[in-house]
């Protein structure tokens, strides 16, 4: 029996066994959940039960919003009370879900003990210790000798306790947002299959197949390893299945409708349209529109800079010679561009000051300041995802600039603030008494990453979903918007997803159209529908095929760089035009394009339906490609305009520059000579020179959150060096009380180099002043303690004629200091310790936020670890 004919004798095994089941249907009343069930719920707990009768692993994979989370509890609540399994159970899931978690837990099955196995390292020691001294008080045959049915943690947690974790035999395991074990190779994966006894598991996923076959293998091998083998016989079976390519249409099909009799077996799937045309399920519509957004003008003089200085890579792209890391740099450049060019450092105008001209340099945030005008003003709730969180700084600075209220979410936050946000959120929609009516006391946007807000949230208090960026896997956006349209949304769902006309933008859309189509041939409605329907062009890679596309642009109209000006009246009507699609009747989900018929001259609106304007997908062969750079430079050549420098918009003339340079060499080293005649060495210390890529992060480094005093940094770091970090004003005058006392206290040399730092005007804001404590700080034990140094950061300025002397943190010197600190650390192999700065109670949390996103940062870059201390008050246990 050959690998095809094995997999679908099995599959006919399943099938045959759901038939031969002649148990009674399931009764809500078995599952012992606090629940209403829709049938559709009910149906699934039903062929989940069946499936774990079999001895079946499976995989829900219902779309997004329908409710997988009730219907895992309800098959653990009837494992635990009707079948009386002993347990104990484990579900795994990512961070941001776990409040999501225990909430419907707690809700739904309250008679099930459930552990929140999440937190910080002492925090989960302490559980670990209260679940050793529960344990020794039974007797170990006892069944309830764990005093919990389910343990609830995340990816990370349990690959950080694993040795402790993997002790446990689990009788059922839960994987939720299971798409991140498609990769067979990566380590959550491996430590599961290896180290972990969960013979019986469930996973739980709304993307069983997100990019190819691969991917879908790795999820049903990880649930039944014997019946699906190797990976190479699985996609040698079904090889014109997973080649979009394949000129054997007959074939293909045939792969396909095999290949999803298998995975009906081993897999659920429903898709609300199919429930909703089925009369099981009632949704409020979803509309779909895509915007395709002209380029401001200084938006084109950085575009057209990046494609100038790219000129030779992308000459040299069609032959394959640069590297994927060449590739990656281009389209990141040009995306950044798209995206707004403040993205870029230098580009806004100097002094920086909050205006107009931050809506103004980008076509993007026209559309959704316009847009927002008028939500705001029917009172609708918004999401607005973007993909990079230097994206969401600028559209968090422009929030601040309209005055609307907002949260944010993204990966630097913490869980505590994250599940705060997520609540304060959710709680408000439902009180607005009437639609127009704009809830003032709630948060009118949450502004939120794809990848962090992507997985699992429901956030139905939206009902307006627009994304200002678009992530690479088009996956990750279907499960963001998810986060609005699901069980529990009760208005009209309006998705709109933003694209830069005639840009990488608009390929990369292009190109995920096709990702898509695979997943709909695979877990689609029906295969046949696709018959005639060739996906074009066969891809050497992502990012290959993004750069072949640039063919598809107007190289005339992208180094045009003439100004500007957007009618705004024109922008006004865009925008009511599509709210008003809303308000239209529609079905369950209509897709349209909307697109301004002469760019920037005018805006007039036309409207294409989905399925007409999803045909252009031209050919990314390299003669088009090779033809588009050739009109490019031609283009340049014609263009006089000045080319565009990034990074420098005010750049003198280079005699001026060379002088001005020379002067101020000149000035230092008069300086540093007038220094050492009075025996005085500054302790500032220089910007990095070597400032690692910032768009390069490191797994090494995290910040962590402790109780404590951080002037004795040894308690937490006993081994290791220390730099404690503080901020201090420009003023040169010692202050009293909390961190001044208690470095004083530690030693009297850093009051002292403050105050001669200032004598000599070494106080300048953004400095750093590296201080070694040269005191004997040895331990108790009489053993040498690690080399320490304090660190006080210049970062409030000082006016003793001002009605308040002492100005507020600069957040930017703050950068300046941290980066400058943690370049310091990471070459003296030490940790950072600090108080928590810029965080007052009934403070602004956003300040908090940025600060805690620039620790996480530096973190990251530079692979050490930066130890924040809360001040643990009387009133606390």
């Amino acid at each position: 029996m050959n690998y095809e004919q094995r997999i679908i004798a099995a599959s006919k095994f399943v099938y045959a066994g759901d038939s031969a089941d002649d148990s009674p249907p399931v009764n809500t009343v078995d599952l012992e959940v606090k629940a209403t069930l829709k049938p559709h719920q009910i149906e699934g707990v039903s062929w989940l039960i069946r499936r774990y009768r079999l001895g079946v692993n499976v995989i829900l994979g219902d779309e997004m919003g329908l409710g997988k989370t009730l219907q895992a509890i309800s098959l653990l609540s009837y494992l635990k009370f009707f079948l009386k399994t002993p347990g104990p159970f484990l579900v795994l899931c990512p961070l941001s879900v776990t409040d999501g978690w225990m909430s419907e837990m707690a809700n739904f099955a309250p008679k099930l003990r459930v552990l929140s196995y999440i937190g910080e390292k002492e925090h989960r020691r302490n559980l670990r210790k209260k679940m050793y001294e529960h344990v020794n008080k039974k007797a170990l045959c006892d069944a309830e000798s764990l005093s919990f049915d389910v343990l609830l943690t995340t990816y990370d947690i349990l690959l950080l306790d694993e040795d402790f974790l993997s002790q446990a035999p689990w009788s059922y395991a839960i994987i939720d947002e299971a798409q991140r074990l498609k990769n067979p190779s990566s380590v959550l994966h491996n430590v599961l299959k290896e180290r972990f006894v969960m013979p019986r598991k469930l996973l739980m996923t709304g993307t069983p197949i997100q990019n190819n076959l691969s991917e879908l293998w790795a999820l049903l091998h990880f649930c039944m390893p014997s019946v699906f083998g190797t990976l190479d016989q699985f996609l040698y079976a079904f090889k014109e299945a997973g080649d979009p390519s394949c000129r054997d249409a007959d074939k293909a099909k045939e792969q396909f409708k095999i290949l999803k009799y298998v995975i009906g077996a081993f897999m659920l799937r429903r898709t609300k349209s199919q429930l909703i045309e089925l009369g099981t399920l009632v949704l409020p519509p979803l509309t779909e529109i895509t915007v395709m957004a002209p380029l401001a003008a200084l938006q084109k003089k950085v575009y057209m800079s990046i494609l100038r200085k790219e000129l030779t890579q992308l000459l040299a792209l069609a032959s394959g010679a640069p590297s994927t890391r060449s590739l990656q740099n281009i389209v990141i450049q040009l995306r950044k561009a798209c995206s707004h060019p403040y993205l870029f450092a230098g580009i806004e105008p100097e002094p920086y000051e909050e205006g107009e001209h931050l809506v103004q340099a980008s076509g993007k945030l026209l559309i959704v300041d316009h847009l927002l005008q008028k939500l705001h003003a029917y009172g609708h709730r918004v999401l607005l995802f973007a993909q990079m969180t230097q994206t969401l700084d600028i559209l968090q600075d422009y929030l601040e600039l309209r005055k609307y209220s907002y949260e944010r979410l993204d990966g630097s936050i913490r869980a505590e603030e994250r599940f705060a946000a997520i609540r304060s959120f959710s709680q408000q929609s439902a009180k607005r008494r009437s639609k127009l009516e704009a809830d003032q006391n709630g948060a009118f946007v949450f502004l939120i990453s794809t990848r962090a807000g992507g997985v699992g949230l429901n956030l139905v208090a939206a009902d307006t979903v627009i994304f200002y960026e678009q992530d690479w896997n088009p996956q990750v956006d279907r499960q963001a918007l998810q986060r609005a349209h699901r069980i529990g949304q009760t208005n009209h769902v309006l998705s709109i997803n933003l694209v830069t006309e005639q840009t990488v933008e608009e390929v990369i859309m292009r190109r995920a159209q096709r990702k898509l189509q695979l997943s709909q041939n695979i877990v689609g409605d029906d295969v046949l529908d696709q018959e005639g329907k060739e996906i074009a062009g066969a891809e050497a890679g992502d990012l290959r095929s993004v750069i072949l596309g640039l063919h598809m642009l107007d190289p005339a109209e992208i180094t045009n760089e003439e100004s500007d000006e957007f009618d705004r009246t024109e922008l006004a009507a865009m925008a009511e035009t599509i709210i008003a699609f809303r308000n239209e009747e529609r079905s369950a989900k209509d897709e349209f394009e909307v697109k301004p018929v002469d760019r920037l001259s005018e805006f007039n609106v036309v409207t294409k339906r989905g399925p007409e304007s999803i045909k252009l997908d031209p050919r990314l062969d390299e003669a088009s490609y090779l033809a588009w750079v050739e009109k490019f430079k031609e283009a340049s050549q014609a263009n006089h305009g000045p080319i565009f420098e990034l990074g420098n918009r005010r750049r003198l003339p280079e005699e001026k520059q060379v002088k001005t340079e020379a002067a101020k060499r000149k000035e230092e080293e008069e300086k540093l000579s007038k220094w050492e005649a009075l025996g005085y060495h500054s302790l500032s210390v220089r910007y990095p020179v070597s400032a690692p890529d910032t768009d390069i992060s490191s797994d090494s480094g995290a910040v962590h959150f402790v109780y404590g005093d951080c002037t004795h940094p040894s308690k937490v770091s006993p081994s290791e060096p220390t730099i404690i970090f503080s901020c201090v004003d420009t003023s040169g005058s010692w202050g009293h009380g909390g961190m001044f006392d208690a470095l004083a206290r530690l030693s009297s040399s850093v009051p002292a180099a403050y105050e001669r730092a200032s004598e000599f005007h070494d106080l300048h804001l953004g400095d750093l002043h590296l201080i070694e404590i040269t005191e004997d700080l040895t331990s108790g034990s009489g053993s040498p303690h690690a080399p320490q140094w304090v660190a006080l950061a210049v970062v409030q300025s000082y006016n003793p004629r001002r009605k308040v002397p002492r100005g507020s943190i600069s957040i930017l010197d703050l950068e300046h200091c941290l980066s400058k600190a943690s370049y310091s650390a990471a070459q003296k192999s030490a940790s950072i310790h600090m108080p928590r700065i810029g965080y007052q109670d009934g403070s602004d949390r956003s300040e908090w936020y940025t600060i805690e996103r620039l620790l996480r940062k530096h973190a990251a870059l530079y692979g050490i670890n930066i130890f924040v201390y809360y001040f643990r008050r009387s009133a606390q246990s």
